[in-house]
């Protein structure tokens, strides 16, 4: 089946629309020549002009802005992955990252986590709150769910905790890492991590001068991506892993982080670890 390329935005704004019920919107059913909602009625839902909704279909005029295809989206009732794909096509960049009310992960992401049985993984959010992690990270990295919900940060650890700071071998290169990672995933989220971001850096400037120095001074960004961690266990000593960060598909709020040890001995170290009570 050819795939019609000549207008990618109308053809898929066409689509979208005949997918839809009127009678669910409140709109007749009747006398329809094709299914789905008018382009008039999409435009009504949206609050967007109809001469302009139907110059955005036949691809005529600019490129719209972002609140015109948020309304548009609501309208189309789009989910994430349409919605994303919407913006891609009309803007050629992704939307404004959602905010997800709902607190941890899926029950299948959870299972991902713990098949990793000798890798300490976790999910975090934008602004490194740990909302799932595994049985190898509560025995290397520490036990998150002895933590309440709303300290379960990673900065918060890395600054104020003094176990944290002990357990990295080179502690400041690691803190002005994640400073510069969390820095980038802030700006890359938006409204998404504004309110949550403002709130965790008045609260660690105020703890800690360190902190407050970095985010003040250091104005590097990064991608956590893949590397090597160095850690200093009180029961096992140094450990060393490779790390990979991954996105979680579905929630681009969210990034996955595993921790894979990186020789034989880390391996039996952490053996040793998860067999103790």
């Amino acid at each position: 089946m050819a795939i019609a390329t000549d207008n990618p935005l109308g053809n898929y704004l066409k689509d979208r629309r005949a997918r839809l019920d009127p009678a669910a919107f409140g709109f007749s059913s009747q006398r329809r020549r094709t299914p789905g909602l008018r382009r008039e009625e999409v435009a009504q839902r949206a609050n967007v002009s109809a001469t302009w909704y139907t110059w955005l279909e036949q691809g005529r005029g600019g490129a719209p802005s972002a609140d015109a295809l948020e309304r548009i989206a609501q309208a189309l009732v789009l989910g994430d992955v349409e919605r994303e794909h919407l913006f891609l096509l009309a803007q050629g960049r992704p939307p404004e990252i959602r905010r997800h009310d709902a607190e941890g992960v899926t029950p299948i992401l959870q299972r991902v986590l713990d098949a990793l049985a000798l890798s300490p993984a976790l999910v975090r959010t934008a602004t490194w709150d740990v909302l799932a992690w595994n049985r190898a990270a509560e025995k290397v990295l520490g036990d998150y769910a002895s933590v309440p919900p709303e300290q379960r940060n990673i900065l918060r650890r890395i600054f104020l905790d003094p176990r944290a700071r002990a357990a990295n071998l080179d502690w400041e290169s690691v803190a002005r890492g994640i400073v510069a990672v969390f820095r980038a995933d802030v700006v890359r989220s938006g409204a998404c991590a504004g309110e949550r971001a403002t709130s965790l850096v008045a609260e660690l400037s105020g703890a800690s001068p360190e902190f407050a120095a970095m985010w003040r001074d250091n104005k590097d960004v990064r991608s956590f991506g893949e590397g090597t961690k160095r850690l200093r266990h009180p029961l096992a000593g140094q450990i060393a892993f490779e790390y990979s960060a991954f996105a979680v598909d579905g929630r681009p709020d969210l990034g996955m982080i595993v921790y894979n040890p990186a020789t034989p001995a880390d391996i039996e170290k952490v053996k040793t670890l998860l067999a103790a009570a």
